[in-house]
């Protein structure tokens, strides 16, 4: 485990955008760690691609502009979502007038990023981009050696250049010292950070200079049949699947309290959505990782409705939905409306 230093000077040399992919299983701190880097004091304008800019915890007072898939920041930074994939909207930032200095990716929770290191090694992004580093967080709380069976969770370590052992606040010593055990057996010399909150001087983590673009090269033959279908087949072996539900009616929060805390299965590894209660004129913000979960309150800014997804393994969709429909408080015309199971 390396020691973090206080220094927090960046001086990014021009050869080609470096970039930075983020990657880490479900509710591993990922989103965190993309706030700590957009609201950096270093003069250093980030472009961040996300798959969706819900949970990026974009200042008020920061935002300059914001369009259908790119917000601007006062500070220089940019995010764009990869609603169109992800060379369109990597193109999008480099034709940019203004300056950008640094890109950073985040992969979904269950993805292997091997497609997307490919993507930048093996096409005509190699030309204007320079592939810097790949930053692995693990949830030093849940994680546990089987990692949940998913093998892309275990390429996320294998592929990590500098891996972020996270949540170590919430962990007993023993345990962080089990999981970084593992983490070196899994990536044999691997950089390991131990963290609380995603936070780390982003000299650790930016122009590292640490991604072995050689080797990926050497091998990008035997991957290209990965790169040329940009999707991992190891995805649907882990059975990973999102669940959505949204209603017009209010949840009844005793029964919503007895489904999260006795009901909803194991065997769902990350939830999150706005949630309207019966008792309450508040939207309230929920986050689930594991067996943690968080509810943040603030102000309607629309007509109050509940909007939540679930992801996890072999979910029982039609049972999930039906364990949230009995939760609502539903005036006899009114149905609630749940939607979207779909396969990662």
């Amino acid at each position: 485990m390396e020691t973090i230093p206080s220094s927090t000077t960046l001086d990014i040399p021009k050869r080609g955008m470096p970039v930075t992919i983020i990657t880490g299983f479900l509710g591993s701190g990922k989103t965190t760690l993309l706030n700590e880097i957009l609201s950096n004091k270093q003069d250093l304008k980030v472009a961040v691609l996300v798959n969706e800019f819900g949970d990026i915890n974009i200042d008020a007072q920061l935002l300059i502009s914001t369009e259908e898939d790119m917000v601007e920041l006062s500070n220089g930074c940019i995010c764009c979502t990869i609603n169109d994939g992800l060379v369109d909207a990597v193109y999008r930032v480099l034709e940019r007038e203004e300056r950008v200095d640094y890109m950073v990716i985040e992969t979904t929770g269950v993805a292997d990023p091997l497609p997307i290191i490919l993507t930048f090694l093996g096409t005509e992004l190699r030309e204007f981009t320079r592939l810097d580093s790949i930053i692995t967080l693990v949830d030093a709380e849940a994680f546990t050696p089987e990692h949940f069976d998913s093998e892309a969770a275990l390429k996320q370590i294998v592929y990590g250049d500098v891996v972020l052992l996270n949540k170590t606040d919430l962990a007993a010593p023993e345990q962080v010292e089990e999981v970084e055990a593992y983490i070196q057996t899994v990536k044999p010399g691997a950089r390991i950070l131990r963290t609380q909150q995603a936070k780390v001087p982003l000299p650790l983590v930016l122009d590292v200079g640490l991604t072995p673009v050689e080797l990926y090269q050497a091998d990008e033959e035997h991957h290209e049949h990965e790169h040329h279908h940009h999707h991992s087949p190891h995805l649907d072996n882990d059975g990973f699947i999102s669940v959505s539900f949204q209603s017009h009616s209010p949840f009844d929060i005793e029964k919503f309290e007895k489904f999260l805390t006795e009901e909803m299965p194991i065997e769902v590894f990350r939830a999150k959505g706005i949630l309207w209660f019966d008792n309450s004129e508040m939207r309230h913000i929920f986050q689930l990782s594991g067996p943690r979960y968080d509810i943040q309150v603030e102000e309607w800014i629309n007509s109050p409705q509940n909007q939540i997804v679930f992801i996890g393994r072999h979910l029982d969709s039609h049972k999930i939905r039906q364990q949230l429909q009995n939760c609502l408080i539903l005036q006899p015309t009114q149905l609630a409306q749940a939607i979207g199971v779909k396969s990662f």
